[in-house]
């Protein structure tokens, strides 16, 4: 992803009708991992306790599916990409947790790259495309719909910010160790299924 922004920096600038051959292929193997996450999800009988997950793999397939049917928008899609470099801290952090680790020095570095990553990758990106598409309306195709997407994905993001700063920096309690929400007995719930 970086690289197909630092070499084409017309990524960032022309998120309606720039791509590259690279940046399509990005997105039709990024549109599949949706496709075959939220397939694992239902087939797994997840779906009610991950509806949220849902939520935002059904609204990332739509609008990479459009991306991939019309050629517009791939740019777009790269940089909506960056949010997941936010995925390997909190996946590190949900490893750290079931291991019950939350009070070694490495949770403790995690918390903290957690944050910077969640600010830096995944609000700043949300951030950046919200504006684009609002400076950008009058002159952009089918860009309400994509404008309704985000916006919800914006609530969903800061709603998960907001349970990530609880969770880690403002806990009132040992036996809380929620992660997305989830309390300790639920965990377990969901482990014995």
């Amino acid at each position: 992803m970086l690289h197909l922004v630092v070499v084409w920096p017309e990524t960032l600038s022309n998120i309606h009708s720039y791509y590259t051959p690279l940046s399509y292929l990005l997105t039709c193997v990024s549109t599949g991992y949706f496709v075959q996450d939220a397939g694992d999800i239902i087939l797994t009988g997840h779906a009610r306790g991950s509806w949220e997950f849902l939520l935002h793999h059904a609204l990332v397939i739509w609008c990479f599916l459009y991306a991939l049917y019309t050629q517009l928008y791939v740019a777009g899609v790269v940089i909506a990409l960056f949010v997941e470099v936010n995925s390997v801290t909190l996946h590190l952090r949900l490893m750290l947790k079931l291991s019950g680790a939350q009070s070694s020095s490495m949770y403790h570095i995690n918390k903290f790259a957690n944050l910077f990553t969640y600010i830096f990758f995944r609000l700043s990106t949300q951030f950046y495309i919200t504006w684009y598409f609002v400076n950008n309306y009058s002159s952009l195709d089918h860009v309400g719909y994509f404008l309704v997407t985000i916006m919800m994905m914006n609530i969903m993001i800061f709603i998960y910010f907001y349970r990530l700063l609880r969770a880690d920096f403002f806990s009132q309690s040992k036996s809380y160790v929620g992660q997305n929400g989830m309390h300790n007995n639920n965990f377990k719930k969901l482990l014995s299924e």
